[in-house]
């Protein structure tokens, strides 16, 4: 696969996990291109022991990691910005489709760490149950009942709270 293959495919997978991560679109942007920066500088580390996806979603989250430790977040924290918006055709399903993803974030945000990892690595990264189990050290079955139970969380949050 061409470099420019990969990086068409993988690009919006990364660019979503950071975005839900950071509700900021510059910042999720920025911090794709980071990961692709490092990857191309680094590609010579790259050891083939697991895909360039696990990889590439490994380097995300030590981007992420230091974007949290930065005072960039800090300051982001205190601001509260407007999510992007899809463009749904009226202003009340505009409404409903915010509140909507809102409520579905603030129940992932409830989770424990490693359950929230996998969720979103698995939601918005589209990874693999064997590539997220590389990533949070755990074995792939482990990763897949541990999903499993964080969407039963989520779920009885969610009725909990549309009922």
């Amino acid at each position: 696969m061409k470099l420019e293959e990969l990086y068409k495919e993988v690009y919006p997978r990364i660019y979503a996990f950071f975005y839900v991560k950071t509700v900021n679109k510059q910042i999720a942007e920025d911090l794709t291109q980071e990961v692709f920066y490092q990857a191309i500088k680094k590609f010579h580390t790259f050891s083939y022991e697991s895909t360039l996806d696990t990889w590439l979603f490994a380097i995300a989250k030590n981007r992420l990691r230091n974007f949290y430790r930065s005072k960039r977040y800090q300051n982001l924290l205190l601001e509260k910005l407007p999510k992007e918006e899809r463009n749904p055709i009226s202003p009340e399903e505009q409404l409903l489709e915010k509140e909507k993803q809102k409520t579905l974030n603030e129940a992932i945000n409830q989770l424990e760490d490693v359950p929230k990892e996998i969720v979103m690595l698995r939601v918005y990264g589209e990874l693999s149950f064997k590539e997220i189990a590389t990533l949070v050290n755990k074995s792939e079955n482990h990763t897949r009942i541990i999903f499993h139970r964080a969407k039963l969380i989520i779920q009885k949050e969610l009725d909990d709270q549309n009922g």
